[in-house]
């Protein structure tokens, strides 16, 4: 009896007093879902009302001039200024109501709030389903080929393993297995992509494969396979529409005073049309979804640039801005809205409802292997790695832990494989072209034919042929075994470009040398401004101040309840005291901006509402002092 008591109390001891099973922490995680969909449909209406009643005044305005125009060359029946007048004394019932405080009939109130509300609310609906049809057409071929993503080499026992622990989860799953696409890169990581299970693709990084065991590499697979089976795609693909539409609202309104949102326009019908199906649709779907999601922001665009004062000032320019003063308030008023709505609240409640799903697809990851410490190992391994994709920025929120910035990635350095086939492509091309190497091979003085490289590429930018020579031979044997690094040697044509004075082969010759350092050089840092830093900053994610992935400590937590035996640093008690001390100092701030900031939006929607009005009457008079007899 008293080993029986005393075996127990030690099992007690060593299971978590809140220990949970997988199907509990799936319906834990279903019923957060539900409320933080409700959250983020609250979000979308709040942020909707201030747009709707920004857009509406200038949909009015343009119908009005163009019909003003016609009525010019060919009256058009008094049935048509009698429904006009109608709508506006309407809307001025509600402006009324609004801003004087003026009683006002209710039917006739609802009937204002009708007319001012209900023509921008369609308008983004229309947007919102032309960027779904937009997205759907695109469908998950611009994605592969903007990962440059590739077939499992059949060559590679490890990779076609791969592809058969992937079926062996999905019929776990009971879902059709998705096709296995591999991505060369300095980091390890793994998502799924598509817009449904049907055309479902999982894209892994090939150095996974060597950082990750057999049951690791499982307990990865499961959680994207979980994530498909619990309908994660067909979120991901409502999150992107919506941001892309404000975007894409940014760039119709942009579009009557600049080229750069007249090109994006013409991109995106060019793309919706098909057209750039063949040259390149998928690199013309990312360049279209970073443009729109970048719009979101208040970054210097085309209106900026037509207003701006410290152009050359002119008579007629002081004229035309002061014609087009309330468009340029509007937009403002516009990009302001969006950006603080979606801030401040859209993206960060969308981050919680990822969350939800990260952490729903991690429990039905346990209920497929019904092994949690694969899958905590393999987030502790992932995590320490970076995680970073080439080409994967605009989809950051779909792997499994959040791809590192640069200097991250950089840290990393090549995997011992791409180190093996640096290292080959290198001794080969000095073979080939009859110059002497060290009889190393593979990977095992790996830094001393960096600098032999290095060298190398400084006489060639001198101008040495056979160095040239080299390289170039160099170039064209690791494109058989690695596009992407071979992506990262410098071209000997730029090479001697750069030598002529060429700036934009200087360019990508400094480009290419910075990508091959950071590959190359496990303990560098990572280039400053690169082009991969950019296109970081323009994802979904970038949008919110908060991760759309948890905290891998949370999801250790989580797991760790499941039955994972994961170490987990306790928490530190007083670092708890100092952050909500510092929290209880620094909230009644922040209170206090999100309620100026507030206050900013209402008295820049109503005066652009009343400039509106102003300059539709002055217009409309305009054309009444010159009408046709």
């Amino acid at each position: 009896m008293s080993d029986t008591a005393s075996s127990n109390t030690l099992e007690q001891r060593f299971v978590p007093r809140d220990r949970e099973s997988f199907f509990d922490a799936q319906r834990r995680n279903r019923r957060a879902t539900w409320r933080l969909s409700v959250v983020c449909v609250l979000a979308i209406l709040v942020m909707g009302i201030p747009l709707a009643l920004t857009t509406t005044p200038l949909l009015y305005a343009v119908i009005l001039i163009v019909a003003d125009i016609i009525n010019y060359f060919s009256p058009l029946p008094s049935a048509f200024w009698h429904q006009a007048n109608e709508v506006a004394r309407f809307g001025f019932v509600a402006l009324g109501w609004l801003l004087d405080h003026k009683p006002a009939d209710p039917q006739a109130l609802a009937i204002g709030a009708a007319v001012m509300l209900l023509p921008g609310v369609l308008l983004s609906v229309v947007l919102w389903l032309g960027t779904n049809a937009l997205l759907k057409h695109g469908g998950i071929g611009g994605a592969l080929l903007a990962l440059n993503a590739r077939e499992p080499d059949q060559n590679q026992i490890e990779e076609l393993r791969l592809a058969d622990v992937v079926q062996e989860m999905a019929i776990a799953a009971g879902l059709p297995a998705p096709r296995v696409m591999l991505v060369d890169g300095p980091g390890a990581n793994a998502a799924a992509i598509g817009t449904s299970p049907a055309d479902a693709r999982i894209i892994v990084s090939r150095r996974m494969i060597d950082e990750l065991s057999r049951d690791e590499l499982e307990g990865a697979l499961a959680h994207l396979i979980a994530s498909i089976g619990n309908g994660d795609l067909r979120i991901a693909f409502r999150v992107a529409a919506i941001f892309e539409t404000c975007g894409l609202l940014v760039a119709l309104i942009n579009s009557p005073f600049g080229s750069q949102s007249r090109r994006t326009l013409w991109r995106i019908l060019r793309y919706g049309l098909g057209g750039s199906a063949k040259n390149g649709g998928g690199q013309e779907a990312a360049a279209v979804a970073e443009i729109l999601t970048r719009s979101v922001t208040l970054e210097s665009d085309d209106i900026d640039q037509f207003f701006d004062t410290t152009k050359k000032k002119s008579i007629f320019r002081s004229i035309r801005n002061f014609l087009f003063f309330p468009i340029f308030f509007t937009n403002f008023a516009i990009k302001l809205s969006l950006w603080f709505f979606s801030s401040a609240m859209l993206a960060p409640s969308i981050a919680l409802l990822w969350r939800t799903r990260k952490y729903l697809a991690d429990a039905s990851a346990v209920q497929l292997t019904r092994d949690p410490d694969s899958l905590a190992h393999a987030l502790q391994k992932l995590n320490e790695d970076g995680g970073a994709v080439p080409g994967g920025s605009w989809a950051a929120h779909l792997f499994i832990v959040t791809p590192k910035d640069g200097n991250r990635a950089s840290s990393a350095g090549p995997s011992p494989r791409q180190q093996e086939l640096l290292a080959q492509a290198w001794i080969s091309s000095g073979q080939s072209s009859g110059t002497t190497v060290a009889a190393q091979s593979g990977s095992a003085d790996f830094p001393s034919l960096v600098k032999e490289f290095m060298t190398v590429q400084r006489s060639a930018a001198g101008g040495d042929a056979q160095a040239q020579a080299r390289i170039r031979a160099m170039t064209q044997l690791l494109a058989a075994l690695d596009p992407a690094l071979a992506g990262a040697i410098p071209d000997p044509a730029d090479l001697a470009a750069a030598r002529s004075g060429d700036r934009a082969a200087m360019v990508r010759l400094q480009r290419a040398s910075r990508q091959f350092k950071s590959q190359a050089n496990p303990q560098g840092a990572a280039p400053q401004g690169s082009a991969g830093d950019a296109a970081q900053s323009s994802d979904v994610t970038s949008l919110s101040f908060l991760s759309f992935h948890p905290p891998l400590k949370r999801r250790l937590k989580r797991l760790d309840r499941m039955g994972a035996h994961v170490e987990i640093a306790a928490a530190d008690r007083k670092a708890w005291i100092v952050e909500a001390v510092i929290g209880m100092i620094f909230a009644p701030f922040l209170l206090l901006i999100v309620a100026m900031l507030l206050l900013l939006i209402s008295i820049l929607t109503l005066t652009s509402l009343t400039f509106l009005v102003i300059w539709l009457a002055f217009i409309h008079t305009l054309f009444a002092l010159v009408a046709h007899p």
